[in-house]
């Protein structure tokens, strides 16, 4: 299972829509993901204090290609490779989306 940090009213998009392409898609190429361990890093770095967010759970066997790990950009300071996915995300393929919340200093938790 990987997870995608992805914002409320853009998941409600994606479902009425039945394809989510994320906000990297179209630039980098691919979707952003991680890791139960590490999304409180992107999470932090990227969207510190945001209480808008979905934590979206994905089954990897239900997506089109096959997930590439890579190394993050910034690279992660223990080594960490993350997930990408090179194609837009079907929604069937997202098996929960849940709540994640910032600490009250802004920082996400950590999940793993």
């Amino acid at each position: 299972m990987i997870l995608h940090i992805c914002p409320r009213d853009a998941w409600a998009k994606a479902v009425a829509a039945g394809v989510y392409d994320g906000d990297t898609l179209a630039t980098d190429g691919y979707i952003h993901c991680s890791t139960a361990e590490w999304v409180h890093m992107p999470a932090t770095l990227r969207f510190r204090g945001r209480t808008d967010l979905l934590l979206l759970h994905i089954d990897e066997s239900r997506l089109p290609v096959p997930v590439t790990w890579e190394e993050g950009n910034p690279p992660h300071p223990e080594g960490a490779f993350f997930p990408h996915v090179y194609a837009a995300l079907p929604v069937d393929a997202v098996v929960e989306a849940t709540e994640y919340r910032p600490n009250p200093d802004g920082s996400f938790p950590r999940l793993g």
